[in-house]
């Protein structure tokens, strides 16, 4: 069945965004804005965005690129952490989206850094270093929901993570991952201004 996806990423990565809308098999509504809103009124850009865009939208695809951090002092990030706080928010207008980070092959190194024994638990995990240097605060949140635990797994997660080549191998199968989150226990637990 389609989803109704919205693409939120930085200019500077708009040739992914256009090879998925342009390349690959995707079931998918594309809910994506296509053309720049003619304003230099950020409020109002976001206002237009919501409401046309993201408000009947049910999966958001996070574009992870190398201007994607919240810990960089030069990007102006209040788009991408608008659009999705406004993802993550439910109301009577607006369904909670499913969030499906697509890491972008520049970032791989710096996200996915190996395995590695634990010191808390003895036990080896992989480490992804999804954070504040990496991406905006709303997705590390909402990826490493606070648990009191050594690590994660698929359950303790609402956002979910992939690399662009295994996306682009199977793309429904990890929207479908994304908007199944949103009728699973940790869709309760999940913060829009963390």
């Amino acid at each position: 069945m389609a989803h109704k996806c919205f693409i939120s990423f930085k200019t500077e990565d708009m040739p992914f965004k256009k090879y998925i809308h342009d390349n690959l098999k995707v079931d998918m509504i594309d809910k994506s804005l296509h053309e720049p809103i003619k304003s230099e009124n950020e409020d109002y850009i976001m206002r237009k965005i919501r409401e046309d865009y993201l408000s009947d939208s049910t999966v958001t695809i996070f574009l992870i690129g190398e201007k994607s951090a919240e810990n960089l002092p030069l990007e102006n990030q209040n788009y991408l952490k608008r659009e999705l706080q406004s993802s993550l928010y439910h109301s009577e207008d607006n369904t909670k989206n499913g969030i499906l980070g697509v890491v972008l092959p520049s970032m791989y190194n710096r996200i996915y850094s190996g395995k590695g024994i634990c010191r808390t638990c003895g036990k080896s995990h992989n480490y992804i270093n999804i954070n504040n240097n990496t991406v905006i605060s709303e997705f590390a949140y909402n990826y490493y929901i606070p648990n009191n635990k050594c690590s994660w797994t698929e359950e303790d997660r609402y956002c979910v993570l992939v690399k662009w080549d295994d996306f682009c191998k199977n793309p429904n199968y990890y929207i479908d991952k994304a908007f199944n989150k949103r009728q699973e226990d940790i869709s309760n637990k999940t913060k829009v201004r963390p």
